[in-house]
């Protein structure tokens, strides 16, 4: 009952008004929903008591600590694929024309290190820093296949 006063208060179920747009989807929900009023229902039978209480109902808890640990993954799976797509912002895609002799040199330095010319730009351009007064730079490197084998000079 929780989850369906939570449902209606989703900006989701706002959108969309009281019925889900798959009557299938919906019939679905209240199918289940009525299944588990019954399982309530045999529960407070079978224990004799006269009001529901989650401490007494193993099997509807642990459903309920189920329902719970889905809802947090999915909530984590949801927060990681948002800060993938905020790293995606910030990722830029150029492309960039040398002339023959800056061409050359950059085929030169790739070539002895077993790297695409772009592979090499790519490196060069994880090295850039900017100082105070806006001076771009990069020191010395040496262009590798892996971070840990480049050698800085």
């Amino acid at each position: 009952m929780r989850e369906t006063r939570e449902e209606l208060r989703s900006p989701t179920a706002a959108a969309i008004g009281e019925f889900a747009p798959d009557p299938e989807e919906l019939a679905a929900r209240w199918t289940a929903l009525l299944t588990e009023w019954r399982r309530v229902a045999a529960h407070l039978a079978a224990s004799g008591a006269g009001a529901y209480d989650t401490d007494q109902d193993e099997q509807g808890t642990a459903w309920a600590r189920e329902r719970e640990e889905r809802r947090a993954q999915a909530l984590r799976d949801r927060a990681a694929w948002a800060e993938q797509q905020r790293e995606k912002q910030d990722e830029l895609c150029a492309e960039v024309w040398l002339d023959a002799a800056a061409g050359r040199r950059v085929r030169a330095v790739a070539a002895p290190a077993g790297l695409t010319p772009n592979e090499v730009l790519v490196q060069l351009a994880e090295r850039v820093s900017v100082d105070d007064g806006g001076a771009v730079s990069v020191a010395p490197f040496t262009p590798g296949r892996a971070a840990g084998l480049s050698e800085e000079r």
